[in-house]
């Protein structure tokens, strides 16, 4: 089976593309993501999946489309949640695309990330499947998260610190200034001073501070 693989960035495509070799499947990745934002970031994720389909020696499609405009109207308007907006519009294309270029399904790293809305992600996906009649291949890579951060730190990829729409940009800068306004919990005094007296890394930390989740108080620790 010849896969189209849409890629939001490069730190998600390692774990789906190291999986997807291993199984014997041929594929290419496909990046259209107009979603994200600024400018700037669109340009550092693309080149950051250059990089690693270079290395990885993937073909690489590229689509460097990016309408703010129609984006925001878009989000703003979606009914439901505004992810709903971002996904459907990256997964119609990937759809279209493998379709009229002679792939035999398409698939998204999207749902290699513990953060996102997977079961949305599936469902827009059937959606367009449907709708291009074309399969859609769904794997739940959600198990690779932690090998596909191992990967990606290996490579020295770039690893953004937030989803991608500009909403999403603005959300990280809440949460951290309301989490820098409370008060410090009894793990977090914990963890900074471990941090602090012995200079450990935060997977040190992990060992030492048993029974403290660490995901839940750094929430942008191994980031999307």
């Amino acid at each position: 089976m010849k896969l189209l693989l849409h890629a939001c960035c490069g730190p998600c495509a390692c774990y789906p593309s190291e999986k997807l070799k291993a199984d014997g499947m041929q594929f290419d990745i496909l990046y259209f993501n107009p979603n994200i934002h600024p400018y700037k970031e669109f340009k550092h994720r693309m080149t950051t999946l250059m990089e690693f389909c270079s290395k990885q020696q993937i073909k690489l499609i590229v689509n460097k489309s990016y309408n703010l405009e129609e984006c925001v109207r878009g989000m703003l308007s979606e009914p439901t949640v505004r992810c709903a907006y971002c996904y459907r519009m990256r997964l119609r294309y990937a759809a279209q695309y493998a379709k009229e270029h002679g792939y035999d399904a398409f698939s998204t790293t999207l749902l290699v990330s513990i953060y996102q809305k997977h079961e949305l992600i599936k469902k827009i996906a059937e959606e367009a499947a449907a709708e291009f009649d074309i399969p859609f291949y769904y794997e739940d890579f959600r198990q690779g998260y932690d090998r596909g951060v191992e990967i990606s730190l290996e490579l020295g990829l770039y690893r953004q610190p937030y989803c991608g729409c500009v909403f999403s940009e603005r959300d990280r800068y809440e949460f951290e200034k309301k989490r820098k306004t409370e008060p410090p919990t009894e793990e977090l005094v914990k963890i900074d001073k471990l941090i602090r007296m012995e200079n450990l890394s935060l997977e040190s930390v992990k060992e030492k501070a048993q029974n403290i989740v660490i995901g839940s108080q750094f929430p942008n620790y191994q980031n999307k």
